[in-house]
């Protein structure tokens, strides 16, 4: 199973990068929290790329087990609408995003996907046999919940960084005014 890490990761997953909050400046607790930002990004793009591979590969062996008819590369394609068309909303209300798009180091770690499920084995997934795509499915199912994990405690700092910046405001250690100088 491949690790999702790389070194920013790491760095705002760091319990130490939310220590001592009040000992840093506004604009580095500030710095801190757009960084949090762009790192949820690039997870939460990672995991939908997951996701989606996930579904295609749970498709195949759902395929299989209502007694479908062998597949082809043909037939995967035309069904890709229907099945990734499934989960286009997450549960919940989510969080409004202030970055559209994953950074460039964001898109290495699909580098990590690749090394469980990568586009061409997704392709060649009418010639593996049920036991092979089982072993892939749940690869790619124990990836998104590692995944899932991370960005769990990613929000949990964006949440500890926010709340310094609120407590700085309503003690008047931080005041609207400095937004402008």
């Amino acid at each position: 199973m491949p690790e999702v890490s790389n070194s920013r990761i790491d760095t705002v997953l760091d319990p130490a990068y939310v220590a001592d909050l009040p000992g840093l400046s506004m604009d580095e607790v500030r710095a801190r929290r757009s960084e949090c930002q762009e790192v949820e990004v690039g997870l939460s793009y990672l995991r939908r790329v997951v996701q989606g591979r996930l579904d295609i590969v749970l498709a195949d062996l759902q395929r299989r087990t209502d007694g479908g008819e062998s597949g082809d590369l043909h037939s995967l394609v035309e069904s890709l609408k229907d099945i990734l068309a499934d989960k286009v909303h997450a549960p919940g209300v989510g969080r409004l995003p202030t970055l559209l798009a994953p950074g460039e180091g964001d898109l290495e770690l699909t580098a990590e996907v690749d090394s469980v499920v990568d586009p061409n084995a997704l392709a060649s997934l009418p010639e593996l046999d049920a036991p092979q795509v089982r072993a892939i499915a749940d690869d790619l199912g124990a990836l998104e919940r590692k995944i899932s994990g991370q960005r769990r405690a990613l929000h949990d700092a964006i949440d500890a960084l926010q709340e310094e910046i609120v407590r700085r405001y309503k003690t008047g250690e931080a005041t609207v005014d400095s937004l402008l100088t």
